[in-house]
């Protein structure tokens, strides 16, 4: 019951994310202001425990939510043998962006926290 409380409370900041987004014409998708306004809330254990019950049992089935990922991969093949590549470099490239941007921002977090 409480992993349902969770799935709830996941559901509300995303819908009022949402509500926001577009009632003030932000730049942000909604999903990510309700994920920043959950990011706030998780400091209360009213939102906390069901929340991470929940979010224990979806980790739990990560692996059902590729399916739909392959099977879109299947249906386009004939584009992956197009554009595979290039697809292949650009991952490639951005993964070494963000773990460089990471490794940055750790070894400046460090340095001030001396």
């Amino acid at each position: 019951m409480k992993g349902l409380r969770g799935l709830a409370w996941l559901l509300v900041f995303q819908s009022i994310g949402e509500v926001l987004a577009r009632g003030f014409a932000l730049p942000l998708p909604g999903p990510v202001l309700g994920l920043m306004l959950l990011l706030a809330a998780l400091r209360f254990p009213l939102v906390r425990e069901p929340v991470g019950e929940c979010a224990d049992f979806l980790l739990s089935h990560l692996s059902l939510l590729f399916i739909p990922v392959g099977v879109g991969v299947m249906t386009h093949l004939a584009l992956l043998s197009q554009y595979g590549g290039r697809m292949l470099f650009v991952i490639v490239l951005s993964t070494w962006i963000g773990m460089g941007v990471t490794v940055l921002v750790l070894y400046r977090g460090k340095g001030q926290a001396r």
